[in-house]
């Protein structure tokens, strides 16, 4: 069967697509890595599985799988920004202060306590580099560095060059999928193995308002003072730049 490589941006469904995808290439044959920092000495993409899905760095993909159908699925930035925002806000809600205050949770403990403008754009240096790195035009860092947690290796760029290099990395996948187009995934993933997953109709992990409410909407909301607004709508700006230039070339499925 064709080895797979589901490269899991954080809200973009990927929840729904790893479980009908190890439905078809059981818990056996599927990596145990599942994010970029569990790796051991064997790397991201370890020889002896057909199917690795994950928050990974495919930097190093194609060293050792060679074959591998390797793919993303990217939504509208600012609905993921918003609903990766409101994820991790609802998770942290159903943990005890005790918890959050321990080491390993400082991201939950922020997202909490904040508010949003001050989750976003206040703490310490260390901290802004973890909002650089998970929620500023996520998709052009990830696709031009390879890495989770690149922005640090593309934060002198221009927006033309970020969105260029992006486009760069997105040549090296087989596929960048719509979240909107998701039934594109399930015939390709049919072709290749015979089998064909239920995708679409799977929803696991979906937020508290459901899918068909706007959450950059609600996030908006949130922050009622007008620069701070701004200033986060550009961390969706390259990404919107780059998800048209995907369109125009073809490479978005």
């Amino acid at each position: 069967m064709k080895k797979v490589a589901f490269l899991h941006i954080p809200k973009t469904a990927g929840q729904s697509v790893h479980s009908e995808l190890t439905k078809i290439y059981s818990s056996a044959r599927t990596s145990p890595v599942r994010v970029h920092h569990q790796a051991s000495s064997d790397g991201q993409f370890p020889n002896g599985y057909d199917l690795y899905s994950g928050h990974l760095d495919w930097c190093r993909l194609r060293e050792t799988q060679t074959d591998a159908f390797a793919f993303t699925v990217l939504r509208d930035p600012f609905e993921r920004i918003a609903s990766f925002y409101f994820y991790l806000r609802n998770k942290a809600s159903r943990l005890t202060d005790s918890l959050l205050s321990s080491p390993g949770h400082m991201g939950l403990y922020k997202v909490k306590n904040c508010s949003p403008a001050a989750y976003f754009f206040g703490g310490s240096p260390a901290w802004q580099q973890f909002i650089k790195d998970h929620y500023d035009n996520f998709y052009c860092s990830y696709l031009a560095t390879g890495k989770v947690r690149g922005a640090a290796e593309v934060c002198h760029f221009s927006k033309d060059m970020l969105v260029g290099q992006a486009i760069g990395g997105a040549r090296k996948l087989d596929r960048v999928y719509r979240l909107s187009s998701l039934n594109l995934l399930e015939n390709d993933i049919h072709n290749l193995t015979g089998r064909r997953p239920s995708i679409v109709k799977t929803r696991i992990n979906v937020g508290p308002k459901g899918v068909q409410t706007s959450r950059w909407q609600d996030l908006m909301t949130l922050i009622n003072d007008k620069p701070a607004q701004e200033r986060l709508a550009a961390f969706a700006e390259a990404d919107i730049s780059l998800l048209d230039r995907l369109n125009d070339e073809g490479l978005l499925s």
